[in-house]
Order: C-alpha cells, then structure tokens, then sequence
C-alpha cells in the first residue's frame, strides 16, 4: 500500500468506529450495514444483540457475478434490492443505516436508495 492509501485506509476505519459507537442493530431494527471494496459490493443485516447476520447479498455470489462487473452503480442498486427482498423475508421491515465509513455518495448511496425502494424503512 502506499502512503496516501493507507491514510485513506486509516480514515475510513477511524469514520467507521466513530459511526459503530452510536450505531447498534437490534432485533426491531438491525443494522444496514455496507462494504464497499474496488471491485465488489457487500451488504448485511446485522442484528448486533445476538451478533447474527440476518440476510446478506453480495455481488461476490455466483448468481450476481453472472450478472455483469460489481464495482457499478447498477451492481450496487441489485444488491440494495436483493438485501430487501432477503431481509423483508425474514420479517425485517425497519433498519439502521451503517455507511461502513465510506462517503454517501455512488455505490453506497446507490444500494441504501434500492433498498428504501424495495420496502426498507431507515
């Protein structure tokens, strides 16, 4: 790693213990939680209580990879959506929404809109 990715490294993970301090998932209302990487996207339901993942979806599985490059909006509103779908099946219908440290903005803001879309309540 270089210098100036490693400081970017190191900031997220600051950004994203500062965000986890405030944010708990709990059985009414896990948590969202995103992970974003160059080439991929993953997103969990978390209930933290119990330390149980609740529904997940990722462009990582062999169905999503099919499907085209993860590292793209339209990747990303996928698995928004798929998450939904997933955690609506499991009886989730309100979360908390953890941006994992990284900026609101394109892939994360891409899959947090998709799942709203889909029926998620923030």
């Amino acid at each position: 790693m270089t210098a100036a990715s490693s400081q970017r490294h190191a900031g997220r993970l600051r950004r994203h213990r500062r965000v986890r301090k405030k944010i708990t998932g709990t059985a009414e209302r896990p948590r969202l939680a995103v992970y974003r990487s160059n080439k991929h996207i993953t997103v969990q339901v978390i209930n933290d209580l119990d330390g149980r993942t609740i529904a997940s979806a990722s462009t990582v599985e062999a169905e999503q990879r099919k499907q085209g490059s993860g590292s793209t909006v339209d990747a990303a509103k996928r698995i928004g959506a798929l998450v939904a779908q997933r955690a609506k099946a499991a009886g989730v219908s309100k979360v908390v929404y953890d941006r994992g440290g990284f900026i609101y903005h394109g892939r994360v803001a891409a899959a947090a809109d998709a799942a709203r879309e889909a029926g998620l309540e923030f």
